[in-house]
């Protein structure tokens, strides 16, 4: 390419330079301090994220009901895939999501909710959240692949004690309560190193539609 040419190129964010790091496409987490801090501003499209708590009810569900209204928001489809509990709907409601297109998937172990998660991002699922214990790298991969192939947001929250093991994951975070409040710490993220732990300040109020059924639709795996 001659020297003059080069002036030309269009100076479009989505244009790569070998010499730039590629651009990485992302969906905010809707917690500003902690966009931030993240490659991209959210969480990776097209990738697997993790998400680890010391027990049910640290503060999971609060770090993602701002993407879930978001994505719900316009009518994208999200599914919560083995919950260790029954999710409240009203709750669910007040923080924005709109509940018709929200999808419950009860299974009887982790294999059958490996591969319901797989199944749904190949669908091209907005956002599947898959609640699971013990989980190979081979599934890990599966899913990553599955999240890359559909273009849509893996999220696999599992307990803290799972963080001293390995991980494909692009993004991995901690949450705990301290003092009642929700805390994050990024314990892996691509292109940036760890950091030190986010308090979850209060999110934007999120647009709430004007009528909602009770819950969302429920699968169960006999």
């Amino acid at each position: 390419m001659r020297a003059g040419h080069r002036q030309s190129l269009p100076a479009h964010p989505y244009l790569w330079r070998g010499a730039d790091a590629a651009p990485l496409r992302a969906q905010a987490t809707g917690w500003t301090a902690l966009d931030a801090l993240l490659p991209g501003g959210g969480w990776p499209c097209g990738a697997l994220s993790e998400v680890l708590y010391p027990q049910p009810g640290a503060g999971e569900l609060t770090l993602v009901l701002p993407l879930l209204a978001r994505l719900t928001g316009k009518a994208q489809t999200v599914a919560f895939i083995a919950p260790p509990f029954a999710l409240h709907a009203p709750a669910l409601a007040r923080a924005g999501v709109d509940l018709p297109h929200t999808l419950v998937v009860e299974t009887r172990n982790d294999p059958d909710a490996l591969w319901s998660a797989e199944q749904l991002l190949h669908a091209r699922t907005g956002a599947v959240l898959l609640w699971a214990q013990d989980i190979p790298t081979t599934a890990m991969r599966r899913l990553q692949l599955a999240a890359e192939r559909g273009d849509g947001l893996a999220l696999l929250l599992r307990p803290s004690a799972a963080a001293a093991a390995a991980s494909v994951a692009a993004l991995r975070l901690g949450i705990e309560r301290i003092g009642g409040v929700p805390t994050v710490e990024v314990l892996k993220c691509r292109g940036a190193r760890p950091v030190q732990k986010i308090t979850l300040a209060a999110p934007a109020p999120p647009h709430r539609p004007a009528a909602l059924p009770a819950r969302g639709v429920r699968l169960s795996f006999a």
